[in-house]
């Protein structure tokens, strides 16, 4: 026999206490007790430690042709304005430049999706609920009017005499016009496609996005143009590019203060580091054109690239915060469940 003394018999709160550290705690009621079930707050796991979503598969094609895209349509914006108030060099830069960036960036699209005969296949039905439809078609109307308009300016001088080419130059502002009218949507659709994703950081960015997407749009634009007209009619491009980088400079800073624990993914890792180039040589741009972008061609050359490459960063950095939000549980299940409480 054991000298250990006895036990004293435990109660029914006693037994139940081991419980209810993990579990939760008992109250008494007026019909007696009731356990409280208090629940661990759940990690952030999933099956075999895989993610709840599948990151994109996209390649670097996709942010390229975000990029393209919005340059074609800020470049339109520019010919046309330009044709308007007599300044040929700036129209000739616009009209062909904006060529040459959709052509880019139509190819980029096709590449990416692999086989061209896709892209053939969405203009076969017209989905207004569906931001890829809407905006295959918006390129549809877009492109033809970009076409007219430059290749009015490359014509050769022979040609130009003869009835096809005198139409040809006929058609180029009404074309300018037509295109210049689509060329806001050209630059924003991109941003509602990525944000209509069930991407977390694109997705809970949606209220944000078109903003970011349309200065950088116009950033990019009125640099590539003052890079390439003399500073004497470059005026509208200088002016389109301070306002469209102050307005990227500012959506990028509010998306990141407004967008709750998404903004981690653009302020981590390879995401945090391409926006940051971006915003500094978008910053440098700026105050390079301010300071001395109308007095200066080689000053008003080097703030033009800078804003060239500073938008280009922003889509590519935008582009690797979707991609590294797919990676994360917490970016999917935190939000569910922030809505699911506010309900």
């Amino acid at each position: 026999m054991s000298d250990s003394p006895p036990r004293e018999p435990r109660s029914d709160a006693q037994a139940g206490d081991r419980n209810a550290k993990t579990f939760g705690r008992r109250r008494r009621g007026g019909g007696g007790t009731r356990e409280e079930l208090m629940v661990p707050r759940a990690e952030f796991r999933s099956y075999y430690g895989r993610p709840v979503l599948k990151p994109p598969v996209w390649e670097w094609k996709v942010p390229a042709y975000l990029f393209t895209g919005g340059l074609s349509a800020g470049a339109a914006l520019l010919a046309a304005g330009a044709d308007l108030t007599g300044r040929p060099a700036l129209r000739r830069v616009g009209r062909t430049g904006s060529l040459a960036a959709l052509l880019a960036s139509v190819y980029l699209l096709v590449a990416d999706l692999g086989r061209p005969a896709r892209f053939h296949h969405m203009l076969r039905v017209a989905k207004p609920t569906s931001p890829m439809s809407v905006g295959t078609w918006i390129l549809s109307a877009y492109g033809p009017g970009v076409g007219v308009a430059a290749l009015s300016e490359v014509l050769p001088a022979g040609l130009g005499r003869t009835w096809p080419g005198r139409l040809l130059r006929a058609s180029a502002r009404p074309a300018g016009l037509a295109s210049a009218l689509f060329a806001p949507a050209v630059a924003s659709y991109t941003a509602v496609l990525l944000s209509q994703t069930a991407v977390p950081a694109w997705h809970e960015a949606h209220p944000h996005l078109p903003f970011v997407f349309t200065g950088s749009a116009a950033a990019s634009s009125g640099g590539f143009a003052m890079a390439l007209v003399p500073v004497a009619e470059a005026g509208p491009a200088r002016a389109l590019a301070v306002m469209g980088a102050t307005a990227e400079l500012v959506a990028s800073k509010v998306l990141e203060k407004q967008l709750g624990l998404a903004a981690e993914a653009y302020t981590t890792g390879k995401a945090h580091r391409l926006r940051t180039w971006s915003e500094r040589l978008t910053a440098a741009g700026l105050l390079g054109t301010l300071v001395a972008g109308r007095r200066s061609r080689a000053v008003a050359a080097a703030a033009g690239a800078a804003l060239f490459a500073g938008s280009a960063l922003q889509r590519f950095g935008v582009f690797e915060a979707g991609v590294e939000s797919t990676k994360d549980p917490k970016y999917v299940v935190v939000p569910q469940r922030e809505r699911r409480g506010r309900r």
